[in-house]
């Protein structure tokens, strides 16, 4: 009888060890929205999704985890493909909220397809796949990107704005500290592309970014309209 309780126990021990492995398998997540506009003001341009052309506004990119050291995991369960039914209450905010603007012209799904079977699912252990794709929409509903730039005097006019004044609006807007990522219009100047914030690493809150990745803005960029 001890013995039997002695292998129960050491079993319980094994079990909680393998639980806080699954539960600590990535540090956060980088929720990454970008703007329309830069995405298609560049030399590869774009297609509008075939359910017409998106709102001007922040779509999606991805939610995507990360660990401290800058590395991240990828492509973790070749077992769970995306599957369309799980999402198929959301697909109509997928399609404004996370639009694709990839050609040929599409309904969104490889995009989406992508996103999870790349990022999603290595975050299993903490959203399903469901889960996943809401709460990235729900990040999106707490981060007003365009509203905190619109209060700062910041508009999507082709006008040019200091990296400084849209990292501070961004801050003041959403609470933390944003990483910008530039791309190069079609006569190669530098422009707003794509905003990060970083999430805690069950998905709920946001948090300031361990790191940020590489890359670098000018220090004037520009904000294209769409």
């Amino acid at each position: 009888m001890k013995f039997s309780n002695f292998i129960i126990q050491v079993l319980a021990v094994e079990l909680l060890f393998a639980a806080s492995a699954v539960s600590q398998d990535f540090d956060f997540f980088y929720f990454v929205q970008q703007w329309p506009g830069s995405y298609c003001d560049t030399k590869q341009s774009c297609c509008y999704p075939t359910t017409g052309k998106p709102a001007a506004d922040f779509g999606i990119h991805g939610l995507w985890p990360n660990y401290n050291d800058g590395s991240y995991p990828s492509n973790c369960d070749p077992n769970s493909p995306f599957d369309q039914s799980q999402v198929s209450e959301l697909l109509t905010r997928l399609q404004s909220e996370w639009p694709t603007l990839s050609c040929p012209s599409n309904d969104g799904l490889n995009f989406w397809s992508h996103e999870w079977e790349k990022h999603g699912t290595c975050s299993e252990s903490v959203l399903d796949q469901h889960s996943y794709f809401q709460t990235a929409l729900d990040l999106k509903n707490q981060i007003n990107l365009l509203q905190a730039l619109a209060t700062a005097g910041i508009e999507p006019n082709g006008n040019n704005y200091s990296l400084a004044s849209i990292k501070d609006a961004i801050k003041e807007g959403a609470g933390f500290t944003p990483f910008v990522e530039c791309n190069v219009d079609t006569s190669g100047y530098s422009q707003l592309y794509q905003i990060y914030l970083c999430v805690d690493n069950t998905g709920s809150s946001l948090i300031e970014c361990p790191v940020f990745p590489h890359g670098k803005c000018g220090s004037q960029i520009e904000f294209p309209s769409f």
